[in-house]
């Protein structure tokens, strides 16, 4: 997975599976670097970089539609391309080239190329979704979507029926390798010594892969999937509607997918934090940092598919769980990176 998701998404202690100290995430009070940007004068410029294709369904098309919110409220002129790689600084480098006052870089992989293409190019700013490395005119915007794992997981391990679920990723990177240790801390926190399988087949765009990866979990008895595949999630669906298995939607509402599996989504509400950073850049107020996002600013949610058949006391459970969340009293494990 991989950027701004600009991004929003911490210790699990006790049964509870998370802190119950009622110390609320310092989620909006990032350390910052001190910058000499100014406000911009004209049409404000925006481009976005994913790893992969917008229409995704998932963690590339969240991003989009933030940018698309960005266009709306600000009247600004976006540009959208897929980079990764060895693209990824060749892609910076031309929309700052060309101008661009904002480049978002959805992914953790987009964090240190920020940092050092932004070197050449200190009156554009350049923000990854995840990441640790700030500078002037680099920051990081980190989506708590842990929390949105979090439920997914207590979810499954109320439900299971084997005592097995799975989680399945694509590139084996920080941010989603966190968001898997939120997911298996809801599952243990509802059902202490559930198994919980963790796959990573290297692509976030391989459906195929995907899809062997939820067989072979499936066949070693889960009964409940979680995914953070991007476009390949669609093989990780396939799999699950051969099997009779449910799984998790990620990043976007996956409710409505067509092979029918997909009980909930733990979601990313991106539309209002992009706004608010390009706000910032047009403002000539941003600072380098990094920002943390979660459920009790409503960037973070978990979405029931209507259409499931849920048991009324997993939901119930899973609602209380998720007011505890938005009011710091039950902090849900991440790592920093």
């Amino acid at each position: 997975m991989l950027l701004l998701p600009i991004a929003l998404a911490v210790l699990a202690a006790g049964c509870t599976g998370g802190s119950t100290s009622g110390e609320t995430p310092k989620t909006n009070e990032p350390a910052k670097t001190e910058s000499s940007l100014k406000p911009v004068g004209g049409q404000l410029k925006v481009a976005l970089l994913t790893p992969g294709p917008v229409n995704d369904s998932g963690w590339s098309a969240l991003a989009y539609n933030g940018l698309e919110e960005v266009k709306k409220d600000l009247g600004a002129e976006t540009q959208n391309s897929e980079a990764k790689d060895a693209q990824i600084k060749d892609a910076f480098r031309s929309y700052a080239q060309k101008g661009f006052n904002l480049v978002f870089g959805h992914g953790y992989e987009y964090n240190a190329p920020a940092v050092e293409v932004a070197k050449d190019f200190p009156n554009t700013v350049f923000v990854s979704s995840s990441g640790g490395e700030t500078a002037p005119n680099v920051g990081a915007f980190r989506f708590y979507l842990e929390q949105g794992f979090f439920l997914a997981g207590y979810a499954a391990g109320m439900m299971t029926k084997t005592g097995t679920v799975a989680m399945i990723g694509g590139d084996e990177v920080p941010s989603i390798k966190s968001t898997f240790k939120g997911f298996k801390a809801g599952a243990e926190a509802a059902k202490p010594g559930i198994k919980v399988i963790e796959t990573f087949t290297g692509s976030g765009q391989d459906s195929v892969l995907a899809k062997q990866a939820t067989e072979k979990a499936i066949a070693a008895g889960a009964d409940f999937v979680i995914h953070q595949a991007n476009a390949a999630a669609q093989g990780v669906f396939e799999a699950c509607k051969a099997k009779g298995v449910k799984a998790f939607g990620a990043n976007l509402d996956q409710n409505d997918n067509p092979s029918g599996v997909v009980i909930g989504s733990a979601v990313i509400v991106a539309g209002p934090a992009f706004v608010d950073l390009a706000k910032q850049v047009k403002d000539g107020t941003f600072k380098g940092g990094v920002v943390l996002r979660g459920m009790e600013i409503g960037a973070i949610d978990y979405v029931w598919n209507p259409k499931a058949e849920v048991p009324e006391i997993v939901k119930t459970k899973v609602a209380e769980l998720a007011k505890e969340i938005k009011a710091g009293s039950l902090v849900v494990p991440k790592d920093e990176f």
